[in-house]
C-alpha cells in the first residue's frame, strides 16, 4: 500500500513555496511512488479537514508562481480562534492526522511554523519541514526560500529611488521589512549602495544619521538614501524595551512584549518619525517610501526556485529513509537534517561583526550608532 503524505504552508506567503511544494510532491510521487495530498490555508485548513489532491496535473505548472497554491494562515493548533475564542485544537488536527491515514506531514514556513511542526511532533505525529521567509531569521539555515526574492525587489527599489533623490536634492527612506532580524534591510542597503542602513540589532542615534547625511551633504552630495528594516528602533526606544523587560512577574513581562511588538506592527510609526526628524535636523526635503508587501509577491528568483526544489527532493528523500523531526536545512551546496528541537524558539540575527556589516562600515556606511 502506497504511504500518504500531507502537506501545508504556514505564516506568511513567500516566493518559493510553490516550487518547495512541487519539489516535495514531485519527488514523492515519481521517485517513491507515495500519494500526496495538501491542507489549504495552513494548520487551520487541517483543523477543518480541508484537503487537495496533489498529484501530477496539480503541480504541473506552478514552479514560478509566487504566493502557494494551498493558501496559508497564521493560525496555531493549540491558540486557533475558533467562534470568538481562542481554543487548543490540536487534538481535531491529530485525529484528521490519522484519519487520512497520513505516514508523515511536511510543513512550510519559518520560525512560527517550525515550532507549531514541534508541537505536532510531540503529540506523536511524524513532521519535517522546510525554511520559508523573507526575513531570512530561521536558525540552522544558511539561508531560507524567499529572501532572495525579497532582496532583488528590495535592491530595485533602492535603485529607483536614486534617481529621485538625486534629481531634487532629498533624503528618501525605504522602509524595509524585518520586525526582528535586519537581513533584508543589511543585503539590499549594500547592494544597492544606501548610504545609511537601519536594522533592529543596531540601535541608532538619529543624530548620528543627520551627522552622517550633512557630510554627505557637505562634500557636494545632496541627497541620501536611508534602508530601514521596520524593526529597527532608536537608543531611546531600546533602552525602554530593555527596561520593559526587567519585570519579575512573567505575565506582566509577556503583556509588555505583546503591547511593543502590537506597536511595531502597526508601524509606519518608527519609519515616519525618522523622516520627520531627519528632514527637521539637517534642513532636507525627507520622503518616505514603505515597500510593504510588494517583497513578497511576484515570481520567485531562479535562486528561490532552486534552493526550494532542492530542499523539497532531499525532504521528499528523508520521508522514505522514515527521518522525521527535523528541519531540511541548507548547508553550502548540500542540505542537513537539523532536530526540530534545537531550532524552535531561536532566531537568526544580524551578528554585530557580520562580514557584511563590516563590509558595510567599510565603504562608509552609517548604521546610526
Amino acid at each position: 500500500m502506497s504511504k500518504m503524505i500531507g502537506i501545508l504552508t504556514s505564516g506568511g506567503d513567500s516566493p518559493g513555496l510553490n516550487a518547495a511544494i512541487r519539489g516535495v510532491g514531485k519527488a514523492l510521487l515519481g521517485r517513491y511512488g507515495m500519494k500526496v495530498i495538501g491542507f489549504r490555508d495552513g494548520f487551520r485548513g487541517m483543523m477543518e479537514n480541508r484537503t487537495q489532491l496533489l498529484d501530477s496535473a496539480a503541480l504541473s505548472g506552478i514552479l514560478t508562481l509566487g504566493g502557494t497554491i494551498l493558501g496559508t494562515s497564521r493560525d496555531k493548533p493549540y491558540a486557533m480562534p475558533v467562534a470568538g475564542k481562542l481554543m487548543d485544537m490540536t487534538g481535531v488536527i491529530v485525529e484528521n492526522y490519522r484519519k487520512h491515514h497520513l505516514d508523515a506531514l511536511v510543513c512550510l514556513g519559518g520560525g512560527g511554523t517550525q515550532k507549531n511542526a514541534y508541537h505536532l511532533m510531540k503529540q506523536g505525529l511524524n513532521v519535517i519541514t522546510l525554511p520559508k521567509t523573507i526575513d531570512n531569521d530561521v536558525v540552522l539555515t544558511d539561508v531560507s526560500f524567499g529572501y532572495d526574492t525579497a532582496l532583488g525587489i528590495a535592491t530595485e527599489a533602492v535603485d529607483r529611488l536614486h534617481s529621485t533623490a538625486h534629481s531634487h536634492h532629498r533624503i528618501l527612506v525605504l522602509e524595509l521589512m524585518g520586525n526582528k532580524a535586519g537581513w533584508l534591510a543589511l543585503g539590499a542597503g549594500i547592494a544597492g549602495g544606501a548610504d545609511v542602513i537601519l536594522i533592529p540589532e543596531i540601535p541608532y542615534d538619529v543624530k548620528q544619521v543627520a551627522a552622517a547625511i550633512m557630510r554627505r551633504s557637505h562634500s557636494g552630495q545632496g541627497f541620501s538614501i536611508v534602508a530601514m528594516a521596520e524593526g529597527a528602533v532608536s537608543r531611546e526606544d531600546a533602552a525602554k524595551q530593555a527596561e520593559g523587560g526587567k519585570g519579575k512577574d512573567k505575565k506582566k513581562k509577556e503583556q509588555k512584549q505583546q503591547a511593543l511588538e502590537r506597536i511595531a506592527d502597526s508601524k509606519p510609526g518608527n519609519s515616519l518619525q525618522l523622516a520627520r526628524q531627519l528632514e527637521e535636523l539637517t534642513g532636507l526635503e525627507s520622503r518616505l517610501t514603505i515597500l510593504g508587501y510588494l517583497q513578497r509577491g511576484g515570481t520567485p528568483s531562479a535562486g528561490d526556485r532552486l534552493l526550494a526544489t532542492r530542499l523539497g527532493t532531499a525532504c521528499a528523500d528523508l520521508i522514505n529513509k522514515g527521518e522525521f523531526g527535523v528541519m531540511v536545512a541548507a548547508r553550502g551546496d548540500g542540505v542537513k537534517a537539523v532536530p526540530l528541537k534545537d531550532v524552535v524558539g531561536k532566531r537568526k540575527t544580524v551578528p554585530l561583526d557580520h562580514d557584511w556589516v563590516k563590509s558595510a562600515r567599510s565603504v562608509h556606511t552609517c548604521f546610526g550608532d
